[in-house]
């Protein structure tokens, strides 16, 4: 083990699960790693055992480097759509949603009762989608709609995406309330037309927000203070990184308990581009894998049958771990879904994704379990899919076993490209 006199960074990503520390050397070196479950009531108590253990496994006390920390405890953003027929407010909501780091997780339809502000309240929504009319149709429901929210005692951010002639006194009407409102092109302009893009925008934006924020008014200070950087950020730094050292462009998938992430990197272009799918995920987002891999072909009824039992399981322990090698397959086979389904949808949104693709990484939790039979089939699960087969070719595939990635892109971030450009190559493409 390295002296402690060497190390240069503990690097600390926040999960919706998870809390995991790396101890990283000054030349890139991986002295140590720790993991302890995101604690619920006070995240800086989780957050704070992971250090410690990761400091004692270097044989120190309390470390004296810098920490380094991103975040994704808030989990996938819950979304809740207002509109004003049913139909056409569901759609745009998961429309809205998709990439965009969220899930639906309630719908409303016509004017607003105070029981359906109850029901609203009830769904724990961190953000509301504000939809309703054509352009030029009657704004009275969206105006009816925006004062019953200003007036109920709740204080998500809202997305106000509806009818052009209610916007400036919508936005008027929430925001002398104090609410948080994002204004933006209606999303339904036309009828039978949907043009989900500036809404989500909006969102995606609001979720980067939502993935720093720590758990409970008591931690926020401090975890705000720590944790500047949200994980899919560090993760696209990473990937940018990966581009650069390999000359290549670079596809990377991170699964994670409550999202799917898919960055996309290639060499002197600039920033990675990537989409966060909130339904997708290996505990909290299991359900929306089994739909989303359901309603893209890639399991037959039979399957989807035998996986029900899994996913439940998964939903309601988000801290489980496989104890035998059947519930690590099954756990393997759930992601494998998760990247396939998020893979498509990423190449869907930026079609240049698809092209050229030097490198594969697998990144998560769930592959750090060194299988290598499970990891291959979760690569041949890859490979083999009709949509993504030519654009995968024979790119090799990497899989993030030592967690690498997270902290690469944290000290990438923080203007240590040496050390990150070292870690990954060490760690990752060695």
């Amino acid at each position: 083990m390295a002296p402690r006199t060497r190390i240069a960074a503990v690097c600390l990503d926040v999960g919706s699960a998870w809390t995991k520390a790396a101890l990283v050397q000054h030349d890139g070196g991986l002295a140590g790693f720790a993991e302890h479950p995101t604690t619920a009531g006070d995240v800086l108590a989780g957050m704070d055992a992971a250090v410690r253990a990761v400091s004692a496994a270097d044989g120190a006390g309390a470390p004296g480097p810098e920490l380094l920390a991103c975040s994704s405890a808030g989990g996938g953003l819950r979304l809740a759509a207002i509109g004003t027929e049913t139909l056409a407010t569901t759609e745009a909501g998961h429309r809205v949603a998709l990439s965009a780091g969220a899930h639906v997780v309630h719908v409303h339809a016509g004017p607003l009762q105070p029981a359906d502000v109850r029901a609203l309240r009830a769904s724990r929504p961190g953000v509301v989608l504000l939809i309703g009319g054509a352009d030029g149709d009657d704004p009275a429901v969206l105006l009816h709609n925006a004062g019953r929210l200003a007036a109920a005692r709740i204080r998500y951010p809202i997305v106000l995406a509806g009818n052009i002639a209610a916007r400036t006194d919508a936005v008027a009407m929430l925001r002398g309330t104090g609410r948080t409102v994002v204004a933006c092109d209606n999303v339904a302009p036309r009828p039978g037309e949907i043009l989900p893009g500036p809404a989500r925008a909006a969102l995606t934006q609001l979720y980067r927000r939502h993935s720093l924020g720590g758990r409970g008014p008591a931690t926020a200070p401090r975890f705000r203070r720590i944790v500047r950087v949200a994980t899919s950020d560090a993760v696209s730094h990473a990937a940018t990184e990966l581009a650069r050292i390999r000359g290549t462009r670079v596809l990377l998938v991170d699964v994670g308990c409550a999202t799917t992430d898919v960055h996309s990197a290639e060499p002197d272009a600039g920033p990675a581009v990537r989409t966060v799918e909130g339904d997708l995920g290996v505990r909290a987002a299991a359900a929306g894998v089994l739909i989303g891999a359901q309603a893209e072909g890639l399991v037959d009824p039979v399957e989807a049958d035998l996986l029900t039992g899994t996913v439940a399981r998964m939903t309601s322990e988000t801290g489980y771990v496989p104890r035998d090698a059947g519930s690590a397959a099954e756990d393997r086979r759930i992601a494998a879904l998760a990247a396939v389904v998020a893979v498509r949808r990423h190449v869907r949104t930026f079609p240049d994704a698809a092209r050229d693709i030097g490198l594969v990484v697998l990144s998560g939790g769930v592959f750090r379990q060194r299988t290598a039979a499970g990891l291959t089939a979760v690569e041949r699960t890859l490979r083999a899919d009709s949509e993504l087969a030519p654009a995968f070719g024979d790119a090799p595939v990497a899989v993030d076993a030592d967690f690498t990635v997270a902290p690469a892109g944290l000290l990438a971030a923080n203007g240590r490209a040496d050390a990150a450009a070292s870690l990954l190559r060490d760690h990752l493409l060695g």
